[in-house]
């Protein structure tokens, strides 16, 4: 090629698992196949929130995150059904085991879900869309269940790309297509951009990947802070995390901003409730309780706080995670400031962690 060499990229897949808890259940009961069923809450979704709901509950509108009287009103035929962590991560632990077959470099991000990078792979296949479909179907002959898979040459093009075509789709991204496919990629499928963001965005005609492509990277901080910067490098395609084998996540957390500010602590209360509960459903699905407390607060001039507490024992029931939260609440000052984000997170887990105890803490409602 003249002398010059020809440019290397990554190979990398994003493996995202297919209603995940929901497939499980609807694999290992007869009964449950082809009907509405959302994955969490107690007796009957009272007093809990959706953690995966099916296709055919979806088609109703429910989503994971939803309150669980909001689900059963949009779909007043909806099957409950309590989750079974331990039957998850025996199943998580079989995907990964065919993801070793390709590569060492897997990083998880739940148990649903994982990039890998195939740049070298292991059975010398060369094509991360041949491997990428040689997982699937292992998946789907060895576990009975589907999968979607986005590759391209980058963690965050590949994510993308696994939930375009779901479910059991495999979409591919090349480098000559990355830049335009980002530009027209509506602002709120950017990952981070939660709905605040997304309508201070649409509020300025920032639309699209287009959009956002015409500022300068000086303008995109000065409108989104630190932010601002990921926006100018990844709507040019530019993301070069490396896919990190062996990560341990140090807390689990879970946090939501507010389409309005909050003013009344009635409402945080209420919020953080919700928050609490999502936080302690991670805790008890990864069987980590930890020692310390964490309450984070936004206030509608951006300020953040957080206020934590420590103990002696791991707070390992929902109540009492309650009731550490609102005492941080009750501490403080809030100056006539309403609030615009609110977040709980638990960390301290000491000797729990086990090398494949690697947790995600997305937005509450990305």
């Amino acid at each position: 090629m003249d002398g010059q060499e020809e440019k290397q990229y990554r190979k990398i897949i994003h493996i995202d698992m297919d209603s995940f808890y929901a497939s499980v259940e609807q694999r290992d009961n007869p009964e449950l196949r082809g009907k509405a069923i959302a994955v969490g809450g107690g007796p009957e979704g009272r007093g809990g929130v959706v953690a995966t709901a099916s296709y055919e509950a979806r088609k109703f509108g429910v989503h994971s995150a939803m309150p669980s009287k909001k689900a059963q009103q949009l779909c007043p035929h909806i099957i409950f059904v309590y989750p079974r962590f331990p039957a998850y991560k025996q199943v998580s632990q079989h995907i990964r085991e065919i993801f070793s077959r390709y590569t060492d470099l897997i990083q998880p991000l739940s148990l649903d879900e994982a990039y890998l990078d195939v740049t070298h792979d292991k059975q010398n296949i060369g094509s991360a869309i041949d491997i990428a479909n040689e997982i699937k179907q292992a998946i789907r002959d060895e576990l009975q269940l589907t999968a979607s898979a986005g590759v391209s040459i980058n963690k965050f093009v590949a994510k993308i790309a696994s939930d375009m075509n779901k479910p059991d789709g495999l979409t591919f991204i090349g480098p000559s297509k990355i830049e335009r496919f980002m530009e027209q990629l509506p602002v709120e499928k950017f990952h981070g951009v939660g709905k605040v963001t997304a309508q201070k965005m649409k509020s300025r005609g920032l639309h699209t990947g287009a959009d956002l492509k015409a500022l300068t990277e000086a303008e995109l901080v000065n409108l989104f802070g630190k932010s601002g910067r990921f926006f100018y490098k990844i709507v040019r395609g530019i993301d070069n995390r490396r896919v990190e084998p062996n990560q341990q996540s140090k807390s689990i957390g879970a946090e939501d901003t507010f389409a309005y500010d909050l003013t009344l602590l009635e409402e945080m209360r209420e919020e953080l409730d919700k928050i609490s509960l999502i936080v302690f459903n991670r805790m008890k699905q990864y069987q980590l309780y930890g020692r310390t407390v964490t309450l984070k607060v936004k206030f509608q001039d951006f300020k953040q706080i957080t206020r934590s507490k420590s103990f002696s024992e791991p707070i390992a029931e929902i109540a009492d995670l309650k009731a550490v939260v609102n005492g941080l609440l009750a501490d403080v000052d809030f100056a006539g400031r309403g609030v615009r984000l609110l977040g709980v997170s638990s960390s301290g887990f000491r000797d729990q962690l086990k090398n494949d105890d690697l947790l995600y803490q997305p937005r509450l409602f990305p």
